[in-house]
């Protein structure tokens, strides 16, 4: 499956379509796929010439011109996964001569069955939390006009009326819609400079998803969107740490007061913190307040993979390993939000050393969400870094780690704990 230049999606007949997991091409089977979930989109990717499976010669090829209208150039096709599916395989494409990067988005292996689209997916959950069919934007405009009129001055509230409406952000929609998990964004500025920041950047030609929110909420602010949120959705969570923002534990002294003014009023709902761990001795402090979860990002458990790709500017990786140590000290619920690419994290030494960082911290959720990077010179630049052996597969290592760890959750979302 590929496109012509005008965006036109069509079948190669004679040519079966190709997955990668780091430089590794597979062939897309009907068993290895599933069809491409409602929400997801399909890519065409720029300059990069699409790398096919050849059924007559029994390989793979690199094409640039349409083999049946040889003036007529061709593109691969990528999915965009809606959350819940992880990408067994990233698309597969030649970007030999190009070193500007693809927008941040992942890149999942799409092809074309007998009568659908089928993403080379795997489902690790299915709750519809940003199911869009379940976001009606009439039901969000009537939710901000309801939050404008009874919380008029409320600076955090008009934040998220620009997430929901301009930018679509799920959580934002969830918030006005009393469903499921709200954003409570605070911090502007981050102590780490990640590759695929989606709220800042300025190398590589790449633009960032959304602004970063512009000012700190009071406590005030924040506690009323927390009660507002939880007087009306049973098991709420409500989460610091969203794509709008920087680095949440920078903005210790509006979130910490904001927990203990929250949870002077009530002990209901779930208190999420989504960070890099950098800072231990807040993360504990934290805690004490009356935080219940946390869910630290991390694209490896391997030192100098992580500090590739996070580039800390500030910490470094063993105040990670602290602060979800101090968390699991207190007793709190920890997720890793693992952030992953086929090739790279289902590598061999990826697998031995994350399975030694579970049992080690007793771990109790990972939640599996595609790395929006372009995957071909993430992959590239991980191998600069570190050898990790050969792709293992990764269903192959989803299904390993839930036979050695029963208890732990495999998932996508934050999940209540209250």
């Amino acid at each position: 499956m590929v496109a012509a230049e005008n965006g036109e999606i069509f079948e190669l007949e004679g040519y079966g379509a190709v997955g990668m997991s780091g430089n590794t091409p597979v062939v897309l089977k009907k068993d290895a796929t599933v069809p491409m979930p409602h929400g997801s989109e399909l890519m065409m990717l720029p300059q990069r010439k699409p790398v096919v499976y050849n059924i007559a010669t029994d390989r793979f090829e690199s094409i640039e011109q349409n083999p049946f209208a040889p003036e007529e150039k061709i593109f691969p096709v990528a999915v965009f996964n809606s959350p819940g599916y992880v990408n067994r395989h990233f698309c597969a494409y030649d970007d030999e001569g190009i070193k500007d990067l693809l927008p941040l988005f992942s890149y999942g292996a799409v092809g074309f069955g007998k009568n659908n689209f089928r993403s080379a997916a795997i489902v690790v959950d299915t709750e519809p939390r940003q199911d869009l069919r379940l976001m009606p934007r009439k039901g969000i405009v009537k939710g901000v006009s309801q939050m404008q009129k009874k919380y008029p001055k409320n600076r955090l509230m008009r934040h998220l009326e620009t997430c929901a409406l301009q930018y679509g952000c799920p959580a934002g929609k969830n918030f006005f819609l009393k469903r499921y998990e709200a954003p409570l964004p605070t911090s502007t500025v981050c102590n780490a400079n990640c590759l695929g920041c989606i709220s800042l950047q300025k190398e590589n030609n790449l633009c960032a998803c959304q602004d970063r929110i512009s000012f700190t909420p009071s406590p005030e602010e924040i506690a009323q969107v927390f009660l507002e949120h939880i007087s009306h959705v049973k098991k709420a969570v409500v989460s610091f740490g969203q794509g709008c923002e920087g680095e949440p534990l920078t903005a210790f002294t509006a979130i910490e007061p904001a927990i203990r003014l929250i949870r002077k009023k009530t002990d209901k709902g779930t208190i999420n913190l989504n960070t890099n761990a950098s800072l231990p001795n807040r993360v504990e402090e934290l805690c004490r307040a009356g935080l219940d979860s946390m869910r630290v990002s991390m694209n490896s458990v391997r030192k100098n993979c992580y500090t590739a790709y996070f580039r800390p500017r500030s910490y470094h990786f063993s105040d990670v390993l602290k602060s979800i140590d101090a968390a699991k000290q207190q007793g709190k619920f920890v997720a890793i939000n693992y952030l992953n690419c086929p090739g790279f994290t289902d590598s061999q030494k990826e697998f031995e050393v994350l399975n030694d960082f579970i049992d080690n911290f007793n771990i109790d959720m990972i939640q599996w969400r595609n790395l929006n990077f372009d995957p071909k010179k993430y992959c590239e630049l991980m191998s600069t870094v570190e050898d990790g052996g050969k792709p293992l597969g990764m269903d192959h290592i989803i299904q390993q780690l839930s036979n050695r760890f029963p208890k732990l959750i495999h998932g996508y979302f934050n999940p209540p704990v209250r």
